[in-house]
């Protein structure tokens, strides 16, 4: 049950990723490119929890499961919210910190002194990881995710109070998703650490990143977007003539400055 649960993450991170890929290449927009990292990155992650967990843990895999999984892929998700709530500049400061945070966590992880993991049962961090480890895994996260929830509470507020934007209620809606996932997938260490089954943490990945890819297929379903001869980007319905993209146009999470 783990180990399917875990390739079912694996798949609707990957084809997250992917549309979120196609997106940046098309828009150049960097909130696609920080969500397809990210989503790389847990998709990433829950392969080595499948792996882990059907043919047994080493302290490699371990080790790519905890850092792609708990530590670097949340700051990844919500940089792509600090784009579009915050100035460009304060985006690309943001930016830099979640590279510098990135590194540094991937050594420490990589470097630090665990004990032995064996057998099929999903371990603790808290297990086989001395401190530092851990308060870079609840830092990433814990932070990350207030960011994600309080950003898609406050445009989904924003949504349903204008009038003015078509579909409003819809991606109201949508931005609610994406806060109920992230919520879900933030609760998935609570979830094993007080319960101790695996199968409740691998179902809260998995329902989690399918919730957050819902929210964005929603909100992203009425807008097709199409290149016009000057190289911007206008909906399909425009006319011959070019349009920017419109706050209400954009992924839930906020809007550009």
């Amino acid at each position: 049950m783990v180990v399917a649960l875990a390739f079912v993450a694996t798949a609707v991170s990957s084809l997250f990723a992917q549309a979120m890929l196609v997106r940046y290449t098309r828009t150049r927009r960097p909130e696609y490119r920080a969500w397809a990292i990210s989503l790389a990155l847990f998709a990433l992650a829950s392969a080595a929890l499948a792996t882990g967990t059907s043919t047994g843990w080493d302290q490699g895999t371990f080790r790519v499961f905890f850092l792609l999984g708990a530590v670097v892929n949340v700051p990844w998700l919500a940089l792509g919210t600090v784009f579009l709530l915050c100035s460009l500049e304060t985006a690309r400061r943001a930016q830099w910190l979640v590279v510098c945070f990135s590194m540094f966590a991937a050594g420490v992880v990589f470097s630090a002194p665990m004990d032995p993991v064996h057998g099929t049962a999903i371990p603790q961090g808290s297990d086989v990881f001395g401190a530092l480890p851990r308060v870079l895994a609840a830092a990433g996260s814990g932070v990350a995710a207030v960011v994600i929830f309080v950003g898609a509470v406050v445009s989904a507020a924003r949504f349903a109070r204008d009038p003015s934007v078509p579909d409003r209620g819809r991606l109201a809606a949508a931005n609610g998703l994406i806060a109920l996932g992230v919520l879900v997938l933030s609760s998935g260490g609570l979830v094993q650490g007080l319960v101790g089954h695996d199968e409740a943490f691998a179902l809260s990945l998995a329902v989690g990143v399918t919730i957050v890819y819902a929210g964005f297929v929603l909100a992203s379903g009425r807008v097709r977007e199409s290149p016009n001869s000057h190289g911007e980007w206008s909906n399909s319905s425009s006319t011959s003539e070019a349009a920017p993209i419109e706050e209400h146009e954009r992924p839930p999470g906020g809007s550009s400055n």
